[in-house]
């Protein structure tokens, strides 16, 4: 089943989130590998596909797990959760209509 994975940012966390996203990209590349990845991306802080310096406002992840504690497994293991990046999670199923 799909999962809408959603993290909102810590104010001031843009320096946090650069520093992890090698490694948050890392476990999304593997989960695109194995055909599991429908979409992820972040939420810019204004309205910009480059926001600069305002950063993000979070990320949405939506993709393939078992069940909702597996996916909830795998948001809390994040590496922006680790680098105090997101300030919350939210992880719910997802049923996918369009396209």
């Amino acid at each position: 089943m799909l999962y809408a994975i959603v993290g909102i940012d810590q104010p001031e966390s843009l320096a946090a989130r650069q520093a992890s996203r090698p490694a948050h990209l890392a476990r999304l590349e593997a989960l695109r590998d194995a055909g599991r990845l429908l979409l992820a991306g972040p939420f810019p802080a204004i309205d910009a596909l480059d926001p600069g310096p305002a950063g993000f406002s979070g990320s949405l992840i939506v993709a393939e797990f078992a069940s909702l504690d597996e996916a909830r497994t795998w948001a809390d293991a994040d590496p922006y959760r680790a680098a105090g990046v997101y300030a919350s999670v939210d992880v719910r199923p997802f049923r996918q209509t369009l396209p």
